[in-house]
């Protein structure tokens, strides 16, 4: 059995407060309609997806795949299985790739960092296929450590038959779930994911521009990764941050390396304009104070938040958020501190779009046996009579 309590959500904003006055009613114009096969924006803080459309079709990704191959060698070199300079001895396999090259040379080394930024900046299938050797023995064999990569970051309708994202039958993903690894290439690998804003790499007496174009025309822009081939077409996985909140931009199928620039910047503008994140709680918010206990040494506990959240909503909506508490109806001695007590909602219009604990702010022990006694007696009057 549970009781609800309604407080004012506003009072615990801390990101929102400086914001402008909201209206009465907030009005959020349709999304862009892009001249693109698929696509998705979402917040990479929060994960909320603020438009989509086809995200779930599977798709070729071209050279987006390096993305999960750079994941996976940031967690090798993290977890001290490689380091930044190991020397890796270039096959004739990596050699003879096709496609953008690093132009690296048949039976030379290379450090593992100059190899990572040929994949990131210049998507080298030749350097890709060379750190997966170095890291899996084979290509094939890293082939499958993506696979159970993929798997672990819910990434469950991709299926990755190769390093580089040469065509292959089978070889398939979608724009929903390359959102969800650039969002943990961000968030799990923020060091290495810098190497995704340089413009340039020089190997080889060989200077090489980043193809991802905006990097070149919106100073907020900081990644992500650009592919093509014919039957994928051009793509743009691309991520910005303005005022604190950051977007991150799938788009997959156009015509021309300006269509998926122009249609990825049509998605951040859209995002940035009508939608703003902020902090509602932070860790150990005391939500309801005061909370009654039975059969303990205190009668009294504060409920707090457990964890910290963060909500995208859109922009000027603040004022209309809610926020219900529902907590058990008996609290009895004894209680630990963190254990949960009730459950905070809180939504916008109807939907729902956080749920999050309320826990026990301290510990309370139980009473001793007069005390329990006296407060088994009062509810059962109280019980009685209600």
């Amino acid at each position: 059995m549970r009781k609800k309590t309604r407080f004012p959500l506003l009072l615990f904003f801390t990101l929102f407060v400086c914001l402008p006055p909201a209206q009465a009613k907030v009005l959020i114009p349709a999304p862009p309609q892009l001249s693109a096969t698929a696509w998705i924006l979402i917040d990479a803080k929060t994960g909320k997806i603020l438009v989509e459309n086809n995200a779930d079709q599977q798709l070729a990704p071209a050279s987006l795949t390096k993305m999960m191959s750079s994941y996976i060698i940031s967690s090798e070199l993290e977890q001290g299985k490689v380091s930044e300079q190991d020397e890796v001895l270039i096959s004739v396999n990596a050699w003879k790739m096709g496609g953008s090259k690093m132009f690296i040379r048949e039976g030379t080394r290379v450090p593992v960092i100059d190899l990572l930024r040929g994949v990131i900046i210049q998507s080298g299938n030749d350097a890709t296929v060379a750190l997966a050797e170095h890291v899996a023995g084979s290509e094939d064999a890293f082939a499958d450590i993506m696979n159970q990569q993929a798997q672990l970051l819910g990434m469950t309708n991709s299926h990755f038959v190769n390093s580089t994202g040469w065509p292959s039958d089978g070889h398939l993903t979608t724009a929903r779930d390359l959102s969800l690894l650039a969002q943990a290439l961000i968030n799990d690998h923020p060091d290495h994911y810098r190497i995704y804003a340089e413009k340039y790499f020089q190997y080889n007496d060989i200077n090489q521009p980043n193809r991802n174009r905006l990097l070149w025309r919106d100073k907020s822009v900081d990644g992500v990764k650009t592919g093509h081939t014919e039957d994928a077409g051009y793509c743009l996985v691309s991520s910005s941050v303005r005022n604190g909140m950051r977007l991150i931009a799938v788009v997959m199928g156009t015509d021309s390396e300006e269509a998926r620039a122009r249609e990825s910047q049509k998605l951040l503008s859209y995002g940035f304009r009508y939608y703003e994140s902020g902090r509602v709680y932070a860790q150990g918010d005391v939500v309801e104070s005061d909370v009654r206990v039975w059969y303990g040494e205190s009668d009294k506990v504060n409920l707090m938040v457990a964890e910290e959240v963060y909500l995208t909503i859109p922009r000027g909506a603040r004022d209309q958020l809610k926020a219900t508490a529902e907590v058990d109806a008996e609290i009895h001695a004894p209680l630990s501190v963190g254990q949960q007590l009730g459950e905070l909602s809180i939504s916008y219009q109807d939907e729902v779009l956080a749920k999050l604990p309320l826990v026990a702010e301290s510990e309370v022990p139980e009473a001793g046996l007069f005390a329990r006694l006296w407060d088994a007696i009062t509810l059962f009057f109280i019980g009685l009579f209600s």
